[in-house]
């Protein structure tokens, strides 16, 4: 079909998705189902190597840096001429500078994240061998999401993240405060459970901007995201933005009868001081609707009432759904029907009868 062709990243007038870097680190995570058992293991050795304390991960990796390879860690003024860069690796100074906007969480993440650049470059090459990216920009953002996943392993650990998201019923903020990492990092190492011994639910997880614009996407659940067009706005991710920091929950049916349960939150970038505008995101991870009810946030809704429930697609432009309000543009696969002396629910779309 004509959505599952642009979902899935065959060439659509002239649109190759593997020319498109970023693209290609986005079909790197669904090729390998967002688990990595390479990183996952190397994750668990440097607990052991490093001697990380979970009540102070910050300052292990500081003393690991420092003691196996001689690196320093600085903490750079906001004022200071890091070019817009949070973290920044000077390997003649031997000196790691990390800006002092970052909450204590994501200077910890950073030092993971360069502690996987330096010590496991071969085994994300190894990792890359198995789907090698089309051009040298493509390889260098694989890189950098290998060593973001290594870093997610790193401050939350497989066996005791997903032991207490099952006691926590997935429980996102009691995950936050329990790991000491941020709402995204949470829902984005909770799509990597899917380890060949033991596995969480499996979920999609999806970040917009506030017009729509789609920075990161996985789909564990089997919902399909549009590669080339603007997503469905009956999306649960999209509400997110009218109640900014409030958790909204959404039962949702595809046009091919599947349905989802899913959560959305807005999540905020700190941008460094006043005259500096922060990002403001919003992100949803959502699963088949079967497993809702091992969710805390499916608690109290009504899942398999059709009144409850909201028709989405993938895109107005893939979208079969004639009688939607909220279509935007004509479906590309069927012919349009208008009269002009009719109105109906969609500009595109003209009832018959009457």
């Amino acid at each position: 079909s004509m959505a599952a062709q642009l979902s899935d990243g065959e060439e659509i007038y002239g649109l190759e998705s593997s020319r498109q870097p970023a693209e290609e680190v986005s079909d790197l995570l669904q090729a390998h189902k967002n688990h990595f058992p390479e990183l996952e293991t190397a994750a668990g050795e440097l607990w052991q190597t490093a001697g990380i304390s979970a009540a102070d991960v910050r300052g292990s990796l500081t003393r690991h840096l420092k003691e196996v390879h001689g690196i320093d860690v600085e903490v750079a003024a906001a004022a200071d001429p890091m070019g817009g860069a949070v973290r920044r690796y000077d390997a003649g100074k031997k000196r790691v500078y990390v800006s002092e906007i970052l909450p204590s969480y994501d200077v910890a993440f950073q030092l993971a994240h360069q502690i996987g650049l330096l010590e496991l470059s071969p085994t994300f090459d190894r990792i890359l061998e198995s789907r090698e990216p089309g051009s040298a920009e493509a390889k260098t953002l694989c890189r950098v999401a290998l060593a973001n996943y290594f870093a997610g392993a790193v401050l939350m650990p497989f066996g005791r993240f997903l032991d207490e998201a099952e006691r926590m019923r997935y429980d996102v903020e009691l995950l936050e405060h329990r790991f000491r990492v941020s709402f995204e990092q949470v829902c984005h190492r909770l799509t990597t459970m899917n380890g060949p011994d033991r596995q969480g639910i499996p979920f999609h997880l999806v970040r917009v901007d506030i017009a729509g614009n789609i920075s990161k996407r996985y789909s564990g659940s089997g919902m399909t995201f549009a590669r080339y067009s603007g997503a469905c706005s009956l999306w649960n991710v999209h509400a997110a933005f009218m109640t900014p920091g409030f958790i909204r929950t959404q039962v949702s049916e595809m046009p091919d009868g599947k349905r989802y349960f899913s959560i959305a939150r807005t999540v905020r970038k700190a941008g460094g001081g006043h005259q500096v505008r922060p990002t403001q995101y919003a992100v949803e991870m959502g699963c088949d609707a079967r497993y809702a009810r091992d969710l805390v946030y499916a608690d109290g809704v009504v899942l398999d009432q059709a009144e409850t429930v909201v028709p989405i697609g993938v895109s107005c432009r893939l979208c079969e759904r004639m009688d939607c309000r909220q279509r935007a543009f004509p479906p590309m696969h069927h012919q349009l029907a208008v009269d002009e002396n009719v109105r109906g629910l969609s500009f595109y779309y003209s009832p018959r009868g009457g």
